[in-house]
């Protein structure tokens, strides 16, 4: 009877993994601004989700719980890049090269823009822009109050306004995806 549950629970993971893999890797390049790591974060938690798969398959929601964990592997890699980034600049630091007024083109890629974002407003632009999720379904994922969601993207996108300059954020916002050239985009 046991090996009747494995398949059963090994089944649902395998079809839970082809519907959402793609979607949790673009919120992973997303929230990185990494191609190449976010299939990398994607598949670790996968991976994490199939080692709790009896958990994760009774909650209310199992995909509001994937983007959690891809959200929290994505701040872990950002924070370990961070640091990375402080060990190298305190080696060569004697080697101080820093543009005093750098040219900056007068439209600024939305990519680029929101990887000036702090984590958790990146975080909710994300959610709730390229992915249209609404505000509960972005609290459920970052495990954060609907009031957080709230504030933090409406901030982010008063600073991505700012970022993009005087033309301001457009009534939709264009995101790249991890994928080809298109763009998703949520009316406001």
């Amino acid at each position: 009877m046991g090996t009747v549950v494995d398949d059963a629970a090994s089944a649902e993971f395998h079809a839970f993994f082809e519907r959402h893999y793609a979607e949790l890797s673009r919120l992973a390049h997303l929230l990185t601004g990494e191609s190449d790591a976010a299939d990398d974060l994607a598949a670790d938690a996968l991976l994490a989700l199939w080692h709790r798969w009896d958990r994760v398959r009774a909650a209310d929601q199992p995909v509001a719980y994937a983007r959690g964990v891809v959200a929290n592997l994505a701040r872990t890699r950002i924070r370990s890049t961070v640091r990375e980034r402080r060990r190298i600049a305190l080696f060569w630091s004697q080697r101080e090269e820093r543009t005093e007024n750098p040219d900056i083109p007068g439209v600024v890629d939305v990519q680029d823009a929101l990887r000036r974002l702090p984590f958790r407003k990146r975080a909710c632009v994300v959610l709730r822009h390229a992915f249209d999720l609404s505000e509960k379904e972005t609290a459920l994922a970052l495990g954060v109050s609907v009031g957080t969601v709230k504030s933090q993207t409406s901030k982010g996108m008063a600073e991505l306004q700012r970022l993009l300059g005087s033309a301001g954020v457009p009534r939709k916002v264009p995101v790249p995806m991890a994928r080809g050239g298109e763009t998703l985009g949520r009316n406001r």
